[in-house]
This record gives C-alpha cells, sequence and structure tokens, in this order.
C-alpha cells in the first residue's frame, strides 16, 4: 500500500521559488537560513503556528494568532511583536508570493540566536528569530488513513505541556516512526491513563451511533479545527462528546476521522489492522466536512 500521511499535498512547482520571511525580510528560500547557533536548531526551543489560505481568507485567524501569542508566553518568549505586527508580516508574505487560495503558511518563533551550544535561556540574547514559510498546497490525501497505536504517551503538563505547538516534536515524531514500521501511516497515541488520546499529528475523532466522540482534551493539542468541528455538532443538534474511551471503543466504531489545519476532516480507514466501519469516507464525516467548509466560506 502506497504511503500517505495526513499533510500530503499536490505537487507544485511554484513552490520552487516560494519568498520566504525571514526576521522583517522577504527573501528568495534559497537565501531563507537561520545560524546554527538559533535556539530552535540547537534545541527545539519555539512555538509555531499553521493557517490555511481559502478564497482570500485566511481561515480561522484570529484564533491562530492568538494561539501563537498564548504559547509564546507560556515559554516565555517575549517575540517582540505585537498582533498586529505578526498579522501584517502574515499579508507581507502572502502578497509577496501573490497567493490568494490554497496555502498553507507556518509561523515559527524561536528563542533565537545563542553566543555558546547550551540549553540556558540566557544564552539566547540577540532576540528571537521568526520566520513564515508560505506554500502553494492543496491537500492531496488519495485514501483513508490507517493508523497503529503506539507506546508514545501525549504526556503530562508537567513534562512538556501536549497544548503546547512546540518545536520539539521529537516524541510525535518517533511514535509516527513506529506506525510506520507497524505497517500505517501514522500513529494513534494514548494519553497517561491508557484512554485513546490523538495521533501524532491530528486531533482523533470516533463515529458511534449518530454520535461523535472525541477525548476529554486534557492531553491533546487544542486544536482550532477540533474545536469547529465540536462547535459545528453543538450548533447542528449532532450529539458530541469530550470523553474518556478506549482502544475497544474506537475498533467498534462506525467511524473515524482526523482534525487539523491541513486536512481538515480526514477519514480513517483502519486501526491496528481493524477496518473501521467500511474502511471508506463515512456520512458522519461527510456531512462535517460539508458543515465545515460553509463555515470557512463564512468566515
Amino acid at each position: 500500500m502506497t504511503e500517505v500521511t495526513t499533510h500530503q499535498a499536490e505537487d507544485d512547482a511554484r513552490n520552487e521559488d516560494i519568498l520566504i520571511y525571514v526576521d522583517g525580510r522577504i527573501v528568495p528560500k534559497a537565501q531563507a537560513m537561520v545560524s546554527v547557533y538559533d535556539s530552535g536548531f540547537m534545541l527545539g526551543d519555539g512555538v509555531w503556528e499553521g493557517l490555511r489560505l481559502y478564497d482570500g481568507k485566511w481561515a480561522f485567524m484570529d484564533e491562530h494568532i492568538d494561539r501563537l501569542l498564548e504559547a509564546a508566553k507560556a515559554i516565555d518568549l517575549d517575540i517582540g511583536m505585537g498582533r498586529k505586527e505578526v498579522v501584517s508580516a502574515l499579508l507581507e508574505t502572502q502578497n509577496a508570493n501573490g497567493m490568494t487560495t490554497n496555502a498553507h503558511a507556518r509561523l515559527m518563533v524561536t528563542r533565537g540566536v545563542k553566543v555558546r551550544p547550551f540549553q540556558h535561556p540566557s544564552l539566547s540574547k540577540s532576540g528571537p528569530t521568526f520566520v513564515i514559510i508560505m506554500e502553494h498546497s492543496r491537500p492531496k490525501i488519495p485514501r483513508p488513513i490507517t493508523l497503529a497505536t503506539v507506546p508514545h504517551q501525549r504526556g503530562l503538563p508537567m513534562t512538556q505541556d501536549p497544548k503546547l505547538n512546540s518545536h520539539s516534536k521529537l516524541n510525535c515524531i518517533l511514535a509516527c516512526i513506529a506506525a510506520q514500521k507497524a505497517g500505517a501511516d501514522e500513529a494513534l497515541m494514548l494519553d497517561v491513563h491508557g484512554f485513546v488520546n490523538t495521533t501524532n499529528a491530528c486531533n482523533f475523532f470516533i463515529v458511534k451511533n449518530g454520535t461523535v466522540w472525541t477525548s476529554t482534551g486534557d492531553y491533546c493539542m487544542n486544536g482550532i479545527t477540533r474545536q469547529k468541528v465540536i462547535d459545528l455538532c453543538r450548533a447542528n443538534d449532532i450529539p458530541v462528546f469530550e470523553r474518556n474511551f478506549s482502544l475497544v471503543d474506537t475498533y467498534s466504531a462506525d467511524e473515524a476521522f482526523l482534525t487539523g489545519t491541513f486536512g481538515a476532516q480526514t477519514p480513517v480507514s483502519s486501526i491496528d489492522g481493524r477496518t473501521i466501519g467500511t474502511g471508506e469516507l463515512g456520512p458522519m464525516t461527510k456531512r462535517l466536512r460539508g458543515l465545515y467548509k460553509d463555515l470557512v466560506d463564512r468566515s
């Protein structure tokens, strides 16, 4: 079976010539570089945010910028910019690239360049590094995703809070590697109590008997698309529950799907070799896709 990921996109030759924002400058892709002493490269010390451009509008931009600024504050990182400046940098990069739709932006902020190659934050004396990568990006996920449960957990807040979009993604990367070695596309991760939680890259939902379930949210990224799906269910009389549930509940689900900024709602065909429902896009997932598209169009 051909390998598929939740961030798979159509090839687009225009991405070879994109312009990238680096600390206030817009530069060609080949010139977009940061120091080997940068805190993000050296230690994963930074936070990031992803946004999608639909028909000239950045979907739910306010919520995404809020999450970036809140994450920076949580790790005590002064990004040196306010909300207006961050939005201005985003729009400047968009205009420089002439992008109007089907684009994805990744905003990355690190603690900046260190004077010596060690972890203490006081060694980052030059101020933050701020980069925006913006690509032409139309999702192309040719079939439903397959998942495998892995031993890697989404941990407790006092270790590394899973609600942070941190540059330190090694735990999730190792989870993805374990899933691929098990023959699946991506990983299904449990929480510290053994309840189904999230995947290595997206939030996770199941559908059972006309009701939609997702985790309590205690150990997963506070996904903006996740919350939009919950809100859409409540607004359209679809019973939705944020609850603890196990793999036993999951294997017998009628449908399963993932949510994320890039792929919106991505169907899941199998988990640990068990076919979920028909193994195809289910009616509830299809309905939620339509409701989400309408919401994006209205926003």
